[in-house]
């Protein structure tokens, strides 16, 4: 009963359009958790875990401690099929305030992603392109600086232009920018067999290794600050695993859009969407750390800057471009992903009231929630005028905004099999309640290797002071929300 409840509120609050199929779902999730990471930050993995083989066994120990998680949420999904489902969950077992609380974090943890990936447009047309012969002009006008890293007129026009061009599509509907998403995951399939084909016939396993073994620590690598911080193999697999949820942050964007699924659904099908677009993640970074780890000697690789296209550059130029264009245009999947998922938690945080209720409206023609949109806009393209290094602190922070979310969402599955044991479940976790209770472990787990000082990795100050400071500004938000509902409501 409750679940026909609460499709019929949103129903009543705009009825959003029901277009996506579950291939449209699987390219959101799968899009934005894949990304341009595996380019930009492969080296940065085998740094820190001393080799490619532990940074291999940590995304892999990090695809399996999320499995349990996603199928979490494809059971609540399934149950509730609604847009910013998230907060709705929490709110009927937990209450207001940790609602508020989980949604304003998931808030923070997605929506930030998507001026990051503007900024990662700009860096690639300026760092990488404008170093090519004939494009210097890339480079020619200099705007400002910003903690170190320089800001360039042209490179920030274009990767603007691709910003607005995801808004666009978002402001049409889930429709339009489903088909973009569908086009990026084609492209990012095309360039991780590119680095597979380059492997097998360049490459040997040997590279893998450092004079035999699998664990070897590098210092100051491609003339950054990365380093190994472990003194062994299994530190250096702790190390990465941390990092993980970052880049398998995007899973939930699947859910957050569910209320626009098209008719006739299969729901059942539905909740193993979202572990097989974890899994063909996983499987796509372990690919692609063993590729480019053995292409040449890793200790070599590490020492260039992006060495994922460095090495190519120096193999084949046009492989090299190819794999520039599709790293420059991977970016934008998880940037449309994000925004269409951020957008949908506003929403229903305006459903609750947890937000002004104008976030609640939807365009009737799009189906698009204008308010979410237009905030998320003027975040996405204030990105690519704010400099690579502004948003690496941020890194951390949304990671652990993400799990914080994502075991809240664990825990309210194992509560409402109690307290709503008679919801209609298309599709339940394996193992039932002990699988719930895996991914309720799996989250804590990994919150605690953010939270407490186990690695270099750990939350820093400077991320604690982003945490504290965006909960006290959802906080006040949230009281000033409910002092103007009662307002209204006397």
């Amino acid at each position: 009963m409750a679940d026909t409840q609460t499709a019929t509120v949103a129903q009543d609050q705009g009825g959003m359009k029901k277009t996506l199929s579950l291939w449209n779902f699987f390219t959101i999730g799968f899009g934005a958790i894949i990304g341009t990471g595996w380019v930009l930050q492969v080296g940065d993995w085998m740094v820190v875990g001393g080799g490619p083989v532990p940074a291999m066994i940590a995304f892999l120990l990090g695809a399996i401690f999320l499995v349990p998680i996603g199928a979490v949420f494809g059971e609540l999904t399934a149950a509730i099929p609604i847009s910013g489902g998230i907060v709705e969950y929490v709110d009927r077992t937990f209450g207001r305030v940790a609602s508020y609380i989980t949604g304003w974090f998931l808030a923070l943890g997605n929506g930030i992603l998507c001026p990051w990936e503007a900024i990662a447009i700009s860096t690639l047309l300026s760092d990488m392109f404008g170093t090519i012969p004939g494009m210097e002009w890339l480079r020619a006008v200099e705007l400002y600086e910003i903690l170190g890293a320089k800001v360039y007129l042209f490179p920030t026009i274009i990767s603007l232009g691709f910003a607005l061009y995801v808004i666009f599509l978002n402001f049409r509907g889930a429709s339009s920018a489903a088909k973009l998403q569908a086009f990026l995951t084609k492209a990012l399939l095309c360039g991780m067999l590119l680095a597979m084909g380059i492997s097998i016939f360049t490459g040997s396993p040997a590279n893998a290794l450092h004079d035999g073994n699998v664990f070897s620590q590098v210092s100051g690598a491609g003339g950054g600050v990365a380093a190994t911080g472990a003194g062994e193999i299994f530190g250096g697999i702790m190390s990465v695993l941390l990092l993980t949820p970052f880049f398998y942050a995007g899973f939930d964007t699947i859910p957050q859009q569910a209320e626009e699924a098209a008719e006739g659904l299969n729901w059942n099908k539905f909740g193993k969407i979202i572990t097989l677009a974890l899994l063909a993640s996983g499987g796509f970074y372990i690919v692609c750390i063993y590729s480019f780890g053995s292409i040449v000697g890793w200790q070599d690789f590490v020492q260039k800057p992006v060495p994922a296209l460095a090495c190519l550059k120096e193999i084949n130029f046009i492989f090299y471009i190819i794999m520039l264009s599709i790293a420059t245009l991977g970016p934008m999947g998880p940037m449309n992903s994000f925004y269409g998922a951020t957008s949908r938690i506003m929403l229903a945080m305006g459903r609750k009231g947890q937000l002004p209720e104008s976030f609640a409206e939807v365009d009737a023609k799009s189906g698009a929630p204008k308010l979410a949109c237009t905030v998320l806009a003027v975040i996405t393209v204030i990105g690519p005028f704010m400099g690579k290094n502004m948003l690496i602190p941020l890194t951390k922070v949304s990671a652990l905004a993400f799990i914080f979310a994502c075991t809240m969402v664990s825990l309210s599955c194992l509560k409402m099999r109690f307290t709503e044991p008679d919801l209609p479940r298309p599709y339940k976790v394996p193992g039932g309640k002990l699988g719930i209770v895996l991914a309720i472990a799996a989250g804590l787990i990994i919150i605690a290797l953010i939270v407490f000082p186990i690695t270099a990795e750990s939350l820093d100050v400077t991320g604690w002071a982003i945490v504290l400071g965006w909960l006290a500004v959802g906080l006040i938000l949230m009281f000033a929300s409910k002092a103007v509902n009662k307002s209204k409501a006397s």
